[in-house]
């Protein structure tokens, strides 16, 4: 839900803010004073289209913020998540458009494109009476919502599925298709690379164990002066054996003397065997080293060969036996191209009988389900001021009838607003007041499915009054029960069913003309429907009705909980201006 608007340099508001309650809250006001700023205010703070025109005249720039509680909306969650934007259940989009038009977006103070931000706007506000900004508008809307007023999820899910499975066949069959197409070019140049390979018969860690050897010929000299060099210092008469063979005998002598040395006689002995075994070792080995150019040669030559075949196919040399594998599965392939086209054939045809079963008993239910919801929206039509309006629900499928996630239909809302008119699509109503009423009446008849938690209604009462707009402000109150609801509204019947009402002035001064916002307690509520009931002369028999309108609405309702102090000059003081600058 909205939790608080903030509004600086936009059109006429010089800086106004603006707390906001659950339920359902009017906008009441002068004509002129700004009511409709302020849908468009916020309108603009979840990412409708921004211009110049938008800047108070006078100043740099203007600056919307709105805080929404997002702890009950688990789509506008999981798309902060996605986004990798904290929020901890509280989202905050702030809108900057300068004099030259340009218009910079931020979401919990994180810079983003204006459109992520109306993308997640879209999860957030949905605003009735401005086309712009509407989702009843958006035919893939109408079809979220059908099937969502005929509890139709799980056949949808199920329709949704089938289609991902015929697809992943249909995509398979493709690229085999497509393989296929050049399939005899294709075999010969893989029988070109399989018959390389098996004759390279390359081996993992075949060319680590040729780099050692080469190594080990390229260095025979230098191997054979050192292992000399070590046999001499081991074995000559100065050498260490025989310095150990001294040893020995001295502690021998000793050892007749203290019995303690012997110990250490056991340890010389030892060392002297491993050094004879040392020498020994090295004389073999050094006697093993003969050059052999033959040897070096085909060394050479099998690396050289492995270092070309693994660049042609641009790997490492140890991955040419999983390159040989991977090219002889794809010889087998398309050896057997036929035989799987066949197969994949047989397996497209049942996934798509499965699609086409499932889907058609999607369009029989949203058929049914489109004609319940066309008796009640008609129902609640006549209710609101429309008599012999009709919404017509149209579940019909193109031409050819083409596949997809959603089922073969095109959903789409006809209205007619008055006797005598054509059916026409929703989106294609002219009357802002009209739009708004059906709206509403779509709202109310499916408000028992999912909602946006924040509704807004702009000029739902255009056109109407008296016992329609009672049952006008009836509406919202009720739809309030399941999402906040903000409506603007010039009359006191819809004001009197609000469960909290603000009233928007304006005042001039100096030629400096600015916007107030006030959050009105009981006593002002019944002076400001009073005013809307009688004018500029309230007499004590208006004050009477008004009080009366009012008892009459909320009587056996819950007491609305009282909205909370806002604030319209610049700045603001105390927690207000803390708020802000937690928005900014």
């Amino acid at each position: 839900m909205l939790t608080q608007l903030q509004i600086r340099d936009f059109a006429i508001v010089e800086s106004v803010e603006l707390d906001l309650e659950p339920g359902f809250t009017a906008l009441t006001g002068e004509t002129g004073a700004g009511k409709s700023i302020l849908v468009d205010a916020l309108l603009l703070a979840v990412g409708a289209r921004a211009d110049s025109g938008a800047v108070r005249h006078g100043a740099k720039r203007a600056e919307v913020a709105a805080c929404f509680d997002v702890s009950g909306n688990p789509a506008a969650s999981a798309w902060l998540e996605e986004q990798a934007i904290d929020h901890e259940g509280e989202c905050i989009l702030r809108r900057v458009v300068g004099s030259d038009g340009r218009s910079r977006a931020f979401v919990n103070g994180r810079p983003v494109p204006a459109q992520l931000l109306r993308e997640l706007g879209s999860k957030l506000v949905d605003v009735h009476g401005q086309l712009e900004f509407q989702s009843l508008g958006r035919r893939a809307h109408q079809r979220s919502l059908l099937d969502e007023f005929g509890d139709l999820g799980d056949q949808a899910r199920s329709v949704a599925e089938s289609y991902k499975a015929w697809k992943r066949i249909r995509d398979e069959r493709a690229a085999l298709e497509q393989k296929a197409h050049d399939r005899d070019a294709r075999l010969e140049l893989l029988l070109h690379y399989i018959g390389e390979l098996e004759s390279l018969d390359a081996k993992t860690g075949e060319a680590e164990s040729l780099e050692h050897e080469r190594r080990r010929i390229g260095s025979l000299g230098k191997l054979a002066e050192g292992t000399g060099q070590v046999d001499r210092l081991l074995s000559d008469d100065n050498g260490v054996i025989a310095a150990l063979a001294r040893a020995q005998s001295i502690l021998a002598r000793l050892g007749d003397l203290d019995p303690d040395l012997q110990a250490n006689n056991a340890l010389i002995e030892e060392a002297s065997i491993a050094c004879s075994e040392a020498a020994s070792n090295l004389r073999r080995y050094a006697d093993g080293l003969e050059a052999d150019p033959a040897r070096q040669e085909w060394i050479e030559a099998r690396l050289a060969a492995l270092e070309a075949v693994a660049r042609k196919h641009r790997v490492e040399i140890d991955e040419l036996p999983a390159v040989l594998e991977r090219l002889t599965a794809e010889q087998e392939q398309l050896a057997n191209a036929a035989t799987s086209l066949v197969k994949l054939d047989a397996r497209l045809a049942a996934a798509a009988e499965e699609y086409e079963k499932l889907a058609d008993a999607l369009s029989q239910a949203r058929r049914k389900a489109g004609l319940k919801l066309d008796r009640q929206v008609g129902t609640l039509m006549q209710e609101l001021g429309m008599s012999g309006g009709l919404l017509e629900t149209r579940v019909g499928t193109g031409d050819p009838v083409e596949f997809s996630e959603s089922g073969n239909d095109r959903v789409e809302f006809l209205v007619s607003a008055n006797p005598g008119q054509p059916l026409r699509p929703l989106a294609k109503v002219a009357s802002g007041g009209e739009l708004s009423r059906i709206s509403l009446a779509m709202q109310v008849a499916t408000k028992n499915t999912a909602h946006l938690p924040c509704l807004v209604f702009d000029e739902v009462d255009a056109g109407v009054g008296g016992a329609v707009a009672e049952m006008v402000g009836r509406q919202l109150r009720d739809l309030a029960d399941f999402g906040q609801v903000l409506s603007v509204t010039h009359l006191p019947q819809v004001a009197a069913q609000a469960n909290h009402q603000v009233r928007v002035s304006k005042h001039s001064e100096r030629n400096v003309t600015r916007t107030a916002l006030e959050p009105l307690d009981a006593n002002a509520r019944v002076d400001e429907i009073a005013r809307m009931l009688g004018g500029a002369r309230i007499t004590r028999r208006t004050r009477e009705h008004a009080s009366e309108m009012l008892e009459a609405a909320h009587a056996g309702c819950r007491a609305p909980a009282r909205p909370r102090r806002t604030t319209s000059a610049a700045g603001g003081e105390g927690s207000s201006r803390a708020r802000s600058d937690r928005a900014r």
